[in-house]
């Protein structure tokens, strides 16, 4: 948050920024356009994917100890409402639910800025990678 490190390049690629980082929960914005469009018209289900999973992976990243890493091993996404290039702004904000030694788990939920409707959710689970 304080800029002593690049974000990640999917960030700008995607239209999604951190907006703020506690202990176990990460919070994103990002913007839906009309380079998201799959062939239906609607922002690809893919954008809502990568949302989630960043949310998701940054809740669990906040709770490890530095130089401790972490890797997905299950990722389950439902996704609820079709977002359109012009929908507003998507909030998601990810939680740590367990961060134990070898494994954890964490939730994720986008909700539009403009009408507080969930659009989509998700879990994870991640293996713990040290050293």
């Amino acid at each position: 948050m304080d800029g002593r490190f690049p974000e990640a390049s999917i960030m700008s690629t995607l239209g999604f920024r951190l907006v703020e980082v506690g202990d176990g929960v990460v919070v994103f914005d990002g913007d839906p356009g009309d380079h998201l469009l799959n062939p239906m018209g609607t922002v690809h289900g893919g954008f809502m994917a990568t949302l989630l999973d960043s949310a998701l992976g940054s809740a669990v990243m906040s709770k490890l100890p530095a130089r401790t890493s972490y890797t997905t091993m299950q990722l389950n996404i439902n996704l609820l409402r079709a977002v359109q290039a012009d929908t507003p702004a998507l909030r998601c904000t990810g939680t740590a639910i367990h961060v134990g030694r070898t494994t954890a788990t964490a939730e994720a939920r986008i909700a539009g800025t403009h009408d507080g409707k969930l659009y989509a959710h998700a879990t994870t689970t991640c293996a713990i990678l040290r050293g």
